[in-house]
């Protein structure tokens, strides 16, 4: 099921020079890797499969500031902004393809998930050895693969860019992957550790692992791309930052609430996967706080139980709503996201590019999937 998309990125031709981007470099991989060994062509198969649900944000965040700092809407430059939009699909396909094997999901995006369409394939030919060994060290090697195409990509891109703009730009892509990677420990770190005995200490690990993990790149670090790609100032890439990290923020928490509130129909997820899988985030550290003993109890038996019945995740979302903890986050969105669009309207960048920036943070922060 591919992800719902919004007019926003289609403004501009946006989504269709990102995706024939997308598709140029999977051609090209896909004769590399068909060159290397047989049987091989399934793995650029299978991420072109991923790639084709995207919703095209990071790129359409990082495309909007670039002309709202003064790009071109066209020339090499726009070109290469294009690109580094492609490369930002990659990334997040990468960050996708390992975050479901941490997570032991089974869907994505309405389809069963790398690891699972690669145990089904070993079953299918009856391979020898374990199936489900198979298919995640697959799934592991597919996110490496991606990870190497988006940084390709982004170098390919920046080849064509004046070399001082094209070195910031280089050093900032190179800072996302890590704060991405290092949220990524921070998040199993945090399922580890223990939860619940101080939930205002719960809910500011949480907020960490949201913003190094998804708030940067999912959000800031594109818009920073784009503005200094338009060759803006550290000031001015600072200013934007300033707006995407809110923003960011917000959308995490709405991908919070819709893990376990989101319509699986849109969503492309089970219900109250987020649930069964134990997440540990600012939703559950707010019922902690708010919701008594009983929600405490509730909470300790059934999150991150894997066989959680229908029932038990209806019971848990009566017991989150009831404590206040859906209406606090709800809250929180609305606050992060009011004071970015209020950064974003009082500043100087240009039209057309400030009025989209502002109507993609609000798709991002009101979006069902």
């Amino acid at each position: 099921m591919p992800a719902a998309a919004t007019p926003l990125v289609e403004l501009e031709n946006l989504r269709t020079d990102v995706d024939t981007a997308l598709r140029a470099h999977l051609a090209r991989l896909g004769e590399e890797v068909a060159e290397i060994g047989p049987g091989t062509a399934a793995l650029t198969e299978h991420v072109s499969t991923l790639l084709d649900g995207g919703k095209r944000l990071r790129a359409a965040f990082c495309y909007w500031s670039f002309r709202a700092h003064g790009g071109a809407p066209t020339g090499a430059t726009r070109d290469a902004v294009v690109r580094i939009g492609a490369a930002l699909e990659l990334f997040q396909a990468a960050a996708l393809l390992h975050d479901d094997v941490m997570d032991a999901s089974d869907t994505r995006r309405g389809r069963p998930t790398a690891h699972r369409v690669f145990a089904a394939r070993h079953g299918d030919n009856a391979w020898t050895g374990d199936g489900e060994r198979f298919g995640t060290a697959v799934a592991i090697l597919l996110g490496d693969l991606c990870l190497v195409a988006c940084h390709r990509e982004a170098a390919a891109a920046l080849d064509a860019v004046e070399p001082t703009i094209a070195r910031a730009a280089r050093d900032l892509f190179d800072t996302m992957t890590s704060e991405v990677v290092v949220g990524q420990y921070l998040d199993v770190l945090v399922q580890a550790e223990p939860w619940g005995l101080d939930p205002v200490a719960d809910e500011q690990r949480a907020r960490t692992v949201l913003r190094s993990k998804s708030a940067r790149y999912s959000v800031e670090r594109p818009l920073a791309l784009g503005a200094v790609l338009a060759g803006a100032g550290a000031e001015e890439v600072e200013a934007i930052s300033a707006v995407g990290l809110p923003v960011g923020e917000a959308f995490q928490l709405r991908d919070d609430l819709l893990g376990v509130f989101g319509d699986p129909a849109v969503t492309g997820k089970p219900a109250g996967d987020d649930l069964r899988e134990g997440k540990h985030t600012v939703l559950v550290a707010r019922t902690l706080a708010d919701g008594g003993e009983e929600a405490r109890a509730l909470l300790s038996k059934h999150l991150g139980d894997p066989e959680l019945s229908a029932e038990d995740v209806s019971a848990l979302r009566d017991t989150m709503t009831a404590s206040g903890a859906v209406d606090d986050v709800e809250a929180l969105i609305d606050e992060l996201a009011s004071a970015a669009l209020e950064r974003l309207a009082s500043s100087d960048l240009s039209s057309p590019g400030r009025e989209v920036l502002a109507d993609l943070a609000r798709v991002a922060v009101d979006r069902r999937a």
